[in-house]
């Protein structure tokens, strides 16, 4: 039996921002996950946007984390080494109905205490986004709208957190909670018993399955589908800011931004499904983007998309973002209701939950020697050829091109395999360094791929898997 202080029930973008905040205090923390890698479901399939929060609720908690976490971004990112852009968001209205929304839009901004959303005349909105519908009619500016590689902030956050002192069990699924005398005592794993006085469920679209465990699932997740497009870099139609639709109840709607590294990101839809794992897309959900996109932006080329992808938000039934504890269960802090904002609030959402665990009696002391600053993997492509050149004169591997869509080399490969909480599958590879996720999508690079994981984690070609185990990539030989 494994002993530990605290254990944080999902590795996404939450769970990991938890479990890096807590790796700052003299405490034991433990990490569960089922998956394969850190990311979770949600965390690893969103539009990549890092929310300022001017149109969440006014006064509620999702409100507050948001608008919290947004100007963290600047130094988090800088100190954990994760490629961030500010771009800023515009928001057109095409319709009458549409632009006398914008006011109350920018009341609620203001509700919200972001301050800086400004108006935005016909030309001035042109001038910013020319392929816009020109019966545009004019919009709104918000500046701090800003983009991030979701992948590597993830993998960041859980990188260091774990050089921090936490451990990471992948791969390994939670069955059980023990509690014993209205307290939580361990947490019952396909891995074995893990004895604890805390557990902190940040399982997203399985919390309420984790808290049924212990009696407190007073509400259900319902798996939101979001299918998108990514076109490729070249495409003929692009946009410089991130461009939202007016938001409904139910969806911020289907929007057009550039990601970090170039492409242009189209979606999502917002499907509510009783399946927790269906992330397949659609021809009428595709359309549907389509659809709805080319009435922002006529010219978008969905001709020019290299993939399709869809993921899975937990939309809370009753809605709403909730941070519970309970008096009738000590030790048990349950998250639930984390929906599209998930990605930008994690990092308040960590300092948040450690206050909440202080204030149920989790004694935290500062570590004297906690390191805040992560070096990621050098991104070749990115460098001066000065910089090249000494990089590969420091370790040969690096001059070796294996994918040739985002010319990423074998140093790069190699450095996503070998550091801390290193990749393990054909995915990993892809979300740490991009290799495959170009326009021939891994059709060159794949195989090369897989003969680097076998080497490097020497194991037979056919045990390398695409990401959970079983899902091989070969299945033998053929000659």
């Amino acid at each position: 039996m494994d002993k530990t202080n605290v254990v944080v029930i999902g590795a996404g973008a939450v769970g990991c921002a938890i479990a890096r905040e807590l790796s700052k205090y003299e405490i034991d923390v433990t990490v569960v996950d089922k998956r394969d890698d850190v990311g979770g479901d949600a965390s690893k399939s969103n539009s990549a946007i890092i929310h300022t929060g001017y149109d969440a609720s006014p006064g509620t908690l999702e409100s507050q984390l948001v608008v919290a976490a947004n100007p963290m971004y600047d130094e988090l990112t800088k100190d954990l080494d994760v490629p961030f852009k500010r771009i800023g968001a515009v928001l057109p209205a095409f319709t009458e109905e549409q632009f006398e929304k914008l006011p109350a839009i920018k009341e609620k901004a203001f509700k919200n205490h972001v301050y800086d959303v400004e108006y935005l005349s016909r030309e001035e909105i042109l001038k910013k986004e020319p392929e816009l519908n020109p019966e545009v009619k004019g919009g709104l500016y918000i500046p701090r709208e800003s983009i991030i590689d979701p992948f590597i902030l993830v993998q960041a956050l859980a990188e260091n957190a774990n050089e921090n002192g936490v451990k990471f069990l992948l791969n390994t699924e939670v069955t059980d909670i023990k509690v014993e005398d209205g307290a939580v005592k361990a947490v019952e794993t396909t891995a074995g018993t893990i004895e604890t006085d805390y557990v902190v469920n940040a399982a997203a679209l399985h919390c309420d399955d984790i808290a049924a465990m212990v009696g407190k699932a007073d509400y259900k997740v319902v798996a939101r589908r979001g299918q998108f497009y990514i076109l490729d870099k070249n495409t003929t139609c692009k946009v410089s800011n991130i461009v939202l639709p007016i938001p409904t109840k139910v969806t911020k709607g289907k929007l057009m931004t550039p990601t970090i590294h170039g492409n242009m990101l189209v979606g999502p839809t917002a499907e509510d499904l009783d399946d927790k794992v269906d992330v397949s897309v659609t021809t009428e959900g595709l359309n549907s983007i389509y659809a709805d996109v080319s009435r922002m932006i006529p010219n978008v080329n969905i001709r020019d998309t290299i993939t399709q992808y869809s993921g899975l938000r937990p939309n809370r039934n009753p809605e709403g973002l909730h941070v519970d504890t309970y008096e009738d269960l000590k030790g048990y802090v349950n998250l639930s209701g984390v929906r599209s904002t998930g990605l930008t609030l994690s990092v308040s959402m960590g300092k948040y939950v450690v206050e909440r665990l202080k204030g149920i009696g989790c004694e935290l002391t500062f570590k004297e020697n906690y390191k805040a600053v992560r070096k990621g993997i050098p991104r070749f492509h990115e460098l001066s050829r000065e910089e090249q050149e000494k990089l590969i004169a420091e370790n040969p591997a690096y001059g070796t091109i294996v994918c040739r869509c985002e010319t990423i080399t074998e140093g790069e490969i190699l450095d996503a395999i070998h550091r801390p909480l290193g990749a393990r599958t054909v995915d990993a590879v892809k979300r740490r360094v991009r290799a495959g996720m170009g326009r021939c999508q891994g059709g060159f690079c794949g195989p090369k791929v897989i003969e680097i994981l076998a080497r490097e984690l020497d194991i037979p070609t056919e045990e390398v898997n695409k990401n959970l185990n079983g899902s091989y990539m070969v299945v033998g030989k053929n000659k």
